[in-house]
């Protein structure tokens, strides 16, 4: 386990790696940074400051679609982010994690979750090209990784305070998704599943808050291997790399204590993470789609549609 970066994160969220560029971005979401590391000179720079990002996927027109408590976003990597949907069939989005299909649709989670009181459940929404939005499945406790199985016939959706992975059968035409199973329910005595990534053999890797680790579970949720991490709060992990064997790793730095920690879990002392990890893996991982929402075709919420620059 190697140290790529250590700004410190608070709450280290979301890397995303870029084949085309070689380029691993991700995002500290309680420290509102958002952070590049360029593979060719081995070198980690700060993109954007002040900033909320949660979740977010690189854009094929460009930039990024990003989520987070205030909504889902349009921001083009220099300017102000604009705003795609506050709102999506009168739910507020509240967005934590995210991924993209093949098609270039947004999947997302909403999420109220409240350690010290009462809080309503999210829900699993899907925004298409256009912009327009739809509440897929709904009831979840604090919704969290996504990703899609090699042969893009299912989608994994974690929600971590219920401590599950759950999966649903996905169909790639319409994008809709049915039949959600319990895929992993994981221990009371173990992490959190947080982020997830999916390998090229379909087996899921879950980052475990709490946990110190990242936990590879099999297409039938059965967990056949854990690798160790220095961080008690490990958050995400994602596949890259010019062979795209490297497993890197999130971490969290500012202890956040909640009611389903594991029993004898020590909250206030340890080392609870902050920096960037990478480890060589026996696995090739999967490339994470790109969302293709443009500016010129949204639609959303009966908002008017807006033109892009240049366009007449």
């Amino acid at each position: 386990m190697e140290v790529v970066a250590d700004f410190g994160d608070l709450c280290g969220e979301c890397p995303v790696w870029d084949q085309s560029s070689s380029v691993l971005y991700w995002t500290d979401c309680v420290g509102r940074q958002f952070y590049r590391y360029r593979h060719s000179t081995q070198t980690c720079d700060v993109l954007k400051t002040g900033l909320e990002i949660n979740g977010f996927r690189l854009n094929q027109a460009g930039g990024f679609v990003i989520t987070n408590n205030s909504g889902i976003w349009l921001w083009d990597g220099s300017g102000e982010p604009l705003l795609i949907a506050s709102e999506i069939e009168n739910a507020k989005c509240q967005m934590n994690d995210c991924t993209a299909d093949p098609a270039g649709r947004l999947y997302s989670g909403s999420c109220f979750y409240d350690p010290g009181g009462p809080y309503k459940r999210g829900k699993l929404m899907r925004v298409d090209v256009d912009g327009s939005g739809h509440v897929l499945d709904e009831g979840f406790e604090l919704a969290n990784g996504l990703g899609f199985s090699p042969q893009y016939d299912t989608l994994y959706f974690t929600d971590s305070a219920a401590r599950r992975i759950y999966a649903y059968d996905y169909d790639q035409h319409s994008g809709d998704v049915r039949n959600r199973r319990v895929l992993v329910q994981v221990p009371a005595d173990e992490g959190l599943p947080d982020g997830l990534a999916v390998d090229a053999e379909g087996y899921i890797w879950s980052a475990q808050w709490y946990g110190s680790c990242v936990a590879r579970y099999d297409p039938d949720g059965k967990r056949e291997r854990r690798i160790e991490t220095p961080a008690k709060q490990t958050s995400c992990a994602t596949f890259g790399g010019e062979e795209m064997n490297t497993l890197f790793i999130t971490s969290a730095g500012r202890s956040e204590p909640m009611p389903v920690m594991p029993p004898g879990y020590d909250h206030q002392a340890g080392y609870f993470g902050g920096a960037l990890y990478r480890k060589s893996v026996p696995f090739r991982g999967m490339a994470q789609n790109q969302t293709a929402i443009r500016l010129s075709e949204l639609r959303i919420s009966g908002a008017p549609r807006q033109k892009e620059s240049g366009e007449s």
